[in-house]
């Protein structure tokens, strides 16, 4: 494949997306053939199966089901958008990955990085990005902004305890010492501009 696949992971709040499109932005200006996505989503069934995992109204999921979905909505995501694009040689930018489902569904519902890595490896096989940009906002900071910013829709994920959004962002500390080649650490904690230009600097070193 000739194209590159850039993943952005980070807790509630952190700004990925916001993020991802100011990459979008600098790398288009630069005449790059880019795409911008996003999971669970990015394709009509996926975003079907998102529907369902962010609904408020579903509290008893079972973190097994949880799991899966995630899982199903990401190989559809992928089969049917990522690798085509990759192949045509787009640079993919993708708001989460797998890296969420093992922080998320690992670490913070308990059913272990390992297991759930073996349901995501059915699902995608040995596809991993080429390069994860891990945008490192604490859980406290990350939860204020969210609701300091009035988002006009609070999803089932943003409804957890505290413990758990600590937790998820333990598993991705945990995922950083892991993969220290594949996922980079950037401190998300200050303006915009210049976490944007911190990721767009670690993006070109990778290019």
């Amino acid at each position: 494949m000739s194209g590159k696949f850039i993943t952005f992971e980070g807790p509630e709040g952190s700004g990925k997306s916001s993020l991802v499109q100011r990459v979008f932005d600098h790398f288009t200006a630069r005449g790059m053939r880019v795409m911008m996505t996003r999971e669970p989503g990015g394709i009509r069934i996926s975003e079907k199966i998102r529907d369902i995992l962010l609904d408020n109204a579903l509290t008893e999921m079972d973190p097994r089901t949880e799991a899966l979905l995630f899982a199903a909505a990401r190989r559809q995501h992928l089969s049917e958008k990522i690798i085509p694009a990759l192949q045509a040689g787009t640079m993919i930018l993708c708001d989460r990955f797998i890296d969420s489902s093992l922080a998320y569904q690992g670490v913070g519902r308990g059913l272990g990085i390992d297991e759930v890595y073996a349901i995501n490896r059915f699902a995608i096989g040995e596809f991993l990005p080429d390069l994860t940009v891990f945008v490192n906002v604490r859980p406290e900071v990350g939860l204020a902004r969210l609701f300091a910013n009035h988002r006009t829709k609070i999803d089932r994920l943003d409804l957890e305890t505290q413990d758990f959004h600590r937790r998820l962002y333990d598993g991705y500390l945990e995922l950083l010492k892991r993969y220290p080649d594949r996922i980079h650490s950037i401190n998300g904690e200050r303006p915009l501009d210049e976490v944007a230009r911190d990721a767009i600097a670690l993006i070109e070193r990778h290019l």
